[in-house]
């Protein structure tokens, strides 16, 4: 990723942030997930440029909105940080689980995307191992994940094969997350959820 891009220092130490994060917690490979790294294709994306960062500013979503009508695959993934994010982490899920249903719907034209979440009062997730890491911005800031549903439920379906979700499985939020994006995937490509 070209940090030169962005001009506004908060948002180049955001990006900084985010990156390093992913490097020494998702990158790596754990117990939790067969020996894989909780986010087994997090090193190649960003390697490639894969991954695009964009800032949410105002407390409209419109920049979610605009992101999801106008998606580019040639990203892999998008985040969105959320800098005025108002909604607890029970409501600010919620949110996206119904966007995800409108998505589905048709409302954005394009099916085929998922958006999920990550609220800075979520409960830390007993499947990150505990990591030293120095965090450059004292801000609080929610970030939105907006991908291909496809992609992402067939590199999902792929891993499940390699035992991935074997530990992960026994945690209901993640369950019921992956069960959810399925139901949405065979309804993307069958026109219903069987």
């Amino acid at each position: 990723m070209n940090l030169a891009f962005y001009s506004d220092p908060t948002e180049k130490a955001l990006v900084t942030e985010i990156m390093g994060w992913s490097k020494v917690a998702l990158e790596k490979p754990s117990k939790f997930f067969n020996g894989l790294p909780p986010c087994p294709f997090a090193k190649t994306a960003w390697l490639e440029d894969k991954v695009s960062i964009i800032f949410k500013k105002e407390a409209s979503y419109q920049t979610l909105y605009s992101c999801i009508s106008r998606y580019d695959d040639a990203f892999d993934l998008v985040i969105i940080v959320d800098l005025k994010n108002t909604k607890n982490p029970e409501d600010f899920h919620e949110y996206l689980d119904d966007l995800n249903h409108r998505i589905s719907e048709g409302m954005f034209i394009d099916k085929d995307i998922w958006v999920m979440g990550f609220n800075p009062e979520d409960e830390p997730s007993d499947f990150v191992e505990d990591v030293t890491f120095n965090y450059d911005v004292d801000d609080e800031y929610s970030m939105i994940f907006v991908q291909r549903l496809s992609k992402l439920q067939e590199a999902a379906n792929r891993l499940d094969k390699k035992g991935y979700y074997d530990s992960y499985d026994g945690e209901y939020n993640s369950t019921e997350i992956y069960f959810n994006r399925e139901k949405l995937y065979r309804r993307l490509k069958n026109g219903d959820e069987t």
